[in-house]
């Protein structure tokens, strides 16, 4: 799996932006958000149980993410157009405002490294990317347990500082002085 210190792989893929008539899919790249933390977060597969909840609170926390200058980007291994078709049919998902990537032939997912050894779907993985393009936050969550957005959140705001932060720090907490 890709990690701490590595570059978001490049990549082209179909996304599901919208629902709009003739406005719902885009190519998008690695580099289609200058200047933005990337927030990269992989579910297994569209139409299922856990992935709606963490699909919907990522949704619904869209604009605490855009306060910190991060576009949020979710991926599976489904296409752009089954993504279309999930959100066209979940009322948690009608109305998401950020990307749904379609990675139906794998590569980004393999690219990154986050492919379930047996089930061959991703895992429930995470990446905070710098605006450089540098993975500064990778984590990964088995297939059951959804993660926990105030955390990617909180991690964000940590590496946002430039500071080092100590256990349980929040925006707003002192940092620690290393000297």
């Amino acid at each position: 799996m890709k990690t701490v210190g590595d570059r978001i792989p490049a990549f082209r893929v179909a996304a599901t932006v919208s629902r709009e008539a003739g406005k719902e899919f885009a190519d998008l790249t690695e580099q289609s958000y200058p200047g933005k933390w990337l927030v990269l977060f992989a579910w297994p597969l569209d139409f299922t149980f856990v992935c709606p909840t963490e699909i919907a609170e990522f949704g619904r926390r869209n604009a605490d993410f855009a306060a910190r200058d991060a576009q949020l980007l979710g991926l599976s291994i489904d296409s752009q157009y089954v993504h279309l078709a999930w959100r066209n049919h979940h009322p948690d998902l009608k109305d998401l405002p950020f990307p749904m990537l379609g990675d139906h032939k794998r590569e980004l997912c393999s690219a990154l490294g986050i492919l379930h050894p047996q089930d061959g779907v991703p895992l429930r993985a995470t990446f905070l990317v710098d605006p450089q393009g540098v993975i500064r936050f990778a984590s990964a969550h088995d297939l059951d347990v959804g993660r926990n957005v105030d955390e990617v959140l909180r991690t964000l705001d940590a590496l946002q500082t430039g500071q080092m932060c100590p256990c349980n720090w929040k925006k707003g907490d002192k940092t620690l002085d290393a000297q």
